[in-house]
């Protein structure tokens, strides 16, 4: 739920700012920016919620702690990328294959009823799919739109 709440939000702001700077709406460009926001909220959960992150993984992947902080610095780069003009279809594709790639670990965390940010199997459990999925198809939308097909 925060980062829908951070990317929203951070899309009406940057609507509005670029519309008192610019004097015209910029639709695609404060969406990107409003992803970019929310993909360095999500990255810094990779690093500050480590323990968490790696129990939302299967058991039978090694290297968890790592793919971990990767997962989190592509985030970053993700991020960077949708501001970069030259790189921003090319991130878009990137963030959506991404999307697609960690959506099983959301599943399986859901599964698992991991609570990420208390590392216990505390979590909403199966219930938590009926927001998160539909919540990274709007991702995937957001960033094609914004991204891939401007």
């Amino acid at each position: 739920m925060k980062p829908l709440i951070v990317l929203i939000a951070t899309f009406l702001i940057a609507v509005l700012t670029l519309h008192f700077i610019h004097g015209g709406y910029e639709w695609a460009f404060a969406a990107r920016i409003a992803m970019a926001v929310m993909l360095f909220f999500t990255a810094s959960a990779h690093f500050a919620f480590t323990k968490g992150m790696e129990m939302m993984m299967p058991a039978g992947i090694p290297f968890k702690k790592g793919l971990v902080y990767i997962t989190g610095i592509l985030e970053i780069l993700g991020g960077i990328g949708l501001l970069v003009p030259g790189w921003i279809a090319v991130t878009g594709i990137c963030l959506i294959l991404f999307f697609i790639a960690v959506l099983p670990a959301n599943i399986h965390a859901a599964l698992k009823q991991v609570d990420y940010q208390k590392g216990t199997n505390s979590g909403n459990g199966i219930k938590y799919l009926w927001f998160r999925i539909p919540l990274q198809l709007l991702f995937i939308a957001w960033v094609y739109f914004s991204a891939v097909a401007v």
